[in-house]
């Protein structure tokens, strides 16, 4: 791999603990719609699609108030997320002190998206933004987008940082060489060694030290 010269950065479990924010925005925005509880393991079924996906999966009926209260929720229940993971706001301020270009690409719904980033006091670090879609997963198109963009920047100095073993499979696809996430509580770890990412990184010191190394 060459210097690097981009970052492409996913928001949930790499730049902030917001999965359990999601799951009780979910949960106290759906419930009374449907008239049930619903488990956690039946929310992250239906991940890959946005926010909007999981809310047509689970209560169809009330698409559009589920929605509603969904932001709400996520809103006002951030203050279980209130900052990114230990040091990543400082590393995306030098990062782009130091002139390398950043961009994300997540597969939350853009308010969501816009929300959290906001909330971290980061929405000013990132030269391009792509999020999800309702109807499935979308970061094969949105790194396809963000590589048009940095179009004056080889593959080769393009990194991908993400959390998921999908991330992987991805970037594999796409041709660009990614460092796997396993720094929050919801990674796991062992499938995402199995796929073989180029780098794999337990701490953000440690991959802090490494991206430093390579530029």
């Amino acid at each position: 791999m060459e210097k690097i010269k981009a970052v492409i950065f996913d928001l949930d479990g790499t730049i902030g603990d917001t999965l359990p924010l999601c799951i009780k925005a979910f949960k106290k925005s759906i419930e009374p719609l449907i008239g049930r509880s619903i488990s956690d393991e039946e929310i992250i079924a239906t991940f890959g699609p946005s926010e909007e996906g999981t809310i047509m999966a689970l209560a169809p009926n009330n698409y559009e108030e589920g929605i509603s209260r969904y932001l709400r929720y996520y809103e006002q229940l951030h203050e279980m997320c209130p900052t990114p993971f230990n040091g990543i706001a400082n590393l995306l301020a030098d990062l782009k002190d130091r002139k390398i270009r950043l961009a994300m690409v997540t597969g939350k719904g853009k308010h969501s998206t816009i929300i959290s980033l906001q909330k971290f006091g980061i929405a000013h670090l990132f030269e391009t933004i792509e999020t999800g879609h309702s109807f499935g997963p979308r970061k094969p198109q949105g790194i396809t987008a963000v590589l048009n963009y940095f179009k004056d920047v080889n593959k080769n100095e393009v990194i991908y940082v993400g959390d998921a073993p999908s991330d992987i499979v991805v970037c594999k696809n796409a041709g660009i060489p990614i460092a796997a996430a396993a720094w929050a509580l919801s990674a796991e770890p062992e499938k995402l060694a199995e796929l073989n990412p180029e780098e794999l990184f337990y701490s953000t010191g440690d991959f802090t030290d490494w991206i430093n190394s390579r530029i």
